[in-house]
């Protein structure tokens, strides 16, 4: 019953973005008569500052959101091997897959159905000098390669279909022994996600902040 209030909720928000321009501009699609407002953003972690450029309609346009920093920060409390294949999921401006290939050594390929987020997140490639591309890609496909890890802070305002979406259908894009990390909100329907994913992967909740919840999935 959580989780349908939820969605419903979203909904409305989907409703009302139509109504009030870039307030709940939709980042999972394209305007191209959206005005440009180029901004950076500073990042710092483990003694190393990132620099992002980002505009209007992409997620977290302003500031690296919470969530994000928590997934990075705590998976990269777990993960220490170098020279992975990373795949993330409805990147934005790349922050999340930006800043693990950064510490990991590793390639990270970035994908989202956004195009100008793409167009920034390539530019971020080339400011943090990491080793990665991008792929334009609604959920998983264009996607047709397997990965060690898959990470996503999924857009809940897309809709439940599609964060079910990203989540469930990470299996055919994982490696033997490759994990599902990702980051949502208890109040966005966290333990029946779980509950949903444990059908088919084993999950665990790693970390809780302030209404977070880091969970990591291995399919079997």
């Amino acid at each position: 019953m959580t989780s349908h209030f939820f969605f419903d909720k979203i909904l409305i928000l989907n409703i009302l973005s139509g109504l009030n321009g870039d307030f709940l501009e939709h980042y999972f699609t394209n305007n191209e008569n959206l005005k440009s407002e180029i901004r950076n953003i500073t990042y710092s972690f483990n003694n190393h500052e990132f620099l992002f450029v980002s505009d209007n309609g992409v997620f977290s346009k302003d500031k690296l959101d919470f969530g994000s920093r928590l997934l990075i920060e705590t998976f990269l409390k777990h993960e220490k091997r170098r020279n992975l294949e990373i795949l993330d999921v409805g990147c934005g401006y790349g922050f999340i897959g930006i800043v693990v290939g950064y510490f990991l050594d590793s390639y990270v390929t970035m994908c989202d159905v956004n195009k100008r987020a793409l167009h920034l997140t390539n530019r971020n490639i080339e400011k943090n000098k990491i080793r990665g591309e991008t792929i334009e890609s609604n959920v998983y496909d264009s996607i047709t390669k397997k990965y060690d890890v898959i990470l996503t802070n999924p857009p809940i305002r897309a809709g439940k279909s599609v964060v079910v979406k990203i989540l469930t259908e990470a299996k055919n894009h994982l490696k033997e022994n490759g994990k599902l990390w990702f980051v949502i909100r208890k109040d966005q329907g966290a333990k029946s996600i779980v509950s949903l994913l444990s059908e088919i992967a084993q999950c665990e909740i790693i970390e809780k902040s302030k209404g977070f919840y880091i969970i990591r999935a291995e399919f079997s």
